[in-house]
């Protein structure tokens, strides 16, 4: 039996992967890719939980959990970077405004607009990436459950 925290975030990569376009690689908790495919690379991290709201009568934990995802893609001309990165964060929105709730398991799902970078390293294609917050607001009768 799985605990709250760990259903939601399975649902919630199990969105992702199915809405990422035909060639991207999508990850959980995987380390940075050392070779970044073709259409890009989306890593789902677990984040962090934060400390909960308690409701008493009956006991009840509030989460406002903030998973994060990366989105990572490379390309020798900046249009190329950008409609790559453009790509990766329509199909992620898609998700996320698909099922706001992840079939019942939280209350609300919302994500940040990402802060792309563009990194320029010699002799490489260059990389535009960025960290998109996700934040999934759910309860538990138990923070251990």
């Amino acid at each position: 039996m799985s605990t709250k925290s760990e259903t939601v975030l399975a649902a919630l990569a199990a969105a992702l992967k199915s809405a990422m376009p035909t060639g991207v690689v999508f990850e959980r908790n995987a380390a940075l890719p050392e070779k970044i495919a073709a259409k890009g690379h989306a890593i789902l991290r677990d984040g962090d939980p934060g400390q909960p709201s308690a409701l008493m009568s009956p006991v009840r934990y509030i989460y406002e959990h903030r998973a994060e995802i990366d989105l990572i893609v490379e390309g020798r001309d900046a249009e190329t970077r950008d409609a790559r990165f453009d790509t990766l964060k329509t199909a992620l929105g898609t998700a996320l405004a698909a099922d706001r709730t992840l079939g019942g398991l939280t209350d609300y799902v919302l994500g940040d607009a990402p802060a792309p970078l563009n990194i320029v390293a010699e002799g490489a294609e260059a990389v535009k990436a960025a960290t998109v917050a996700v934040t999934l607001t759910y309860e538990t009768s138990d923070p251990l459950a």
